[in-house]
C-alpha cells in the first residue's frame, strides 16, 4: 500500500544540497506497482479522511510547489480524488491582486488555512512571495529576510491549533519543463493552461531553481520538514504524495470517536409513534 518509511524518508530535503536528487529516480519502483498499490491506498486514505472530520480536532496542510508543469495540478486531480470534497479546501495561488497588495502578503494565506477536521490544499503558496514576488516586481529584494521571519513565526503558530504541515516541492528538470511546456502548446486540451509569462519563467529556470535551493534550506525544519519529490514520473510523484499523506494521518492514530449519542433510540421511536397517531 504506502511506500515504505526508507524511501519518504529519502525525499526529506537535504539542506545541504536540497535539489541536488535526481527528478527522474524511480527507486527501483514500477507504474504497475504503483497502479496497484494506489488503488489499496485510496481506500484506506478515504476512511482516515473520513475519521479525522468525525474528530474535528486536527486538520492537514499540503503544501503543492515545483516549476511550471512539475504537476501540481496532476496530484490534485490523481491523488486527492480519493477523498470526500466536503473534507477538502483547495486553493491555488497566483499573483496577488490589487487589495491584496495593500495587505501584509501572508494574509490571503492565513485566511485560507483549513479548520480543524479537513485537509488543506495549497497549490503554490505562502513561499512565492519570498521567489516570485521579487523576480515580478511586487517587492524589493531587501524585504525577503524580513518576509522569511514572518513566515516562520507564522508556520510556528500551527502546532498549537493542531495543523499539520506537508510542504512538497515537485521537482524537475529544465528539459523536462521544456518537453511538457511543447506538450502543452500541441494539445488543446493543455493548451488553455498557458500563460504568457511561463515563457519567461522557463527562460528563468535556473535562476528561479537558485532561489528555491536556498530558501528550501532556510525554511526546513522538524516541525515543518520540506520533501523534495522526483517528479518526472508522474505515477511515482503521485504515490508518494498519497504515502506522505498516509503517514501523517497514521501519526494522528485515528479512531471513530465513541460520543455518547445526542438522543436515545426510545426517543426516536417515541417521535416516530407520536407522529403515527398525530396522522
Amino acid at each position: 500500500m504506502r511506500l515504505p518509511d526508507p524511501i519518504l524518508d529519502a525525499c526529506l530535503c537535504d539542506t545541504q544540497a536540497p535539489l541536488a536528487g535526481d527528478p527522474g529516480h524511480d527507486f527501483g519502483l514500477g507504474k504497475a506497482q504503483a497502479q496497484q498499490a494506489m488503488a489499496d491506498l485510496r481506500l484506506w486514505l478515504n476512511e482516515q479522511q473520513r475519521m479525522l472530520r468525525a474528530n474535528s480536532c486536527d486538520a492537514l496542510l499540503l503544501v503543492l510547489q515545483g516549476p511550471d508543469c512539475s504537476g501540481k495540478d496532476g496530484v490534485i486531480r490523481r491523488v486527492l480524488n480519493a477523498f470526500d470534497p466536503q473534507g477538502l479546501c483547495i486553493h491555488g495561488f497566483h499573483k496577488p491582486d490589487a487589495d491584496e497588495r495593500r495587505q501584509h502578503f501572508l494574509q490571503r494565506y492565513s485566511q485560507r488555512l483549513p479548520a480543524a477536521g479537513l485537509i488543506g490544499v495549497f497549490n503554490r503558496s505562502h513561499y512565492e512571495a519570498l521567489i516570485s514576488d521579487p523576480l515580478d516586481g511586487l517587492c524589493a529584494e531587501s524585504e525577503v529576510p524580513q518576509r522569511l521571519h514572518d513566515l516562520q513565526s507564522f508556520e510556528n503558530a500551527w502546532p498549537a491549533r493542531r495543523l499539520h504541515p506537508l510542504k512538497c516541492y515537485l521537482q524537475i528538470s529544465r528539459a523536462q519543463q521544456r518537453r511538457r511546456i511543447e506538450s502543452r502548446l500541441e494539445h488543446p486540451e493543455k493548451r488553455w493552461k498557458l500563460q504568457p509569462e511561463d515563457l519567461q519563467a522557463h527562460r528563468e529556470f535556473d535562476r528561479r531553481q537558485a532561489g528555491w535551493r536556498d530558501l528550501l534550506a532556510a525554511s526546513h525544519s522538524a516541525a515543518a520538514p520540506w520533501y523534495v519529490i522526483p517528479a518526472e514520473h508522474r505515477w511515482l510523484r503521485d504515490w508518494l504524495i498519497a504515502s506522505l499523506l498516509a503517514r501523517e494521518l497514521e501519526r494522528l492514530q485515528l479512531q471513530w470517536p465513541d460520543r455518547p449519542a445526542p438522543f436515545s433510540l426510545a426517543e426516536l421511536l417515541a417521535a416516530t409513534a407520536s407522529k403515527d397517531a398525530a396522522t
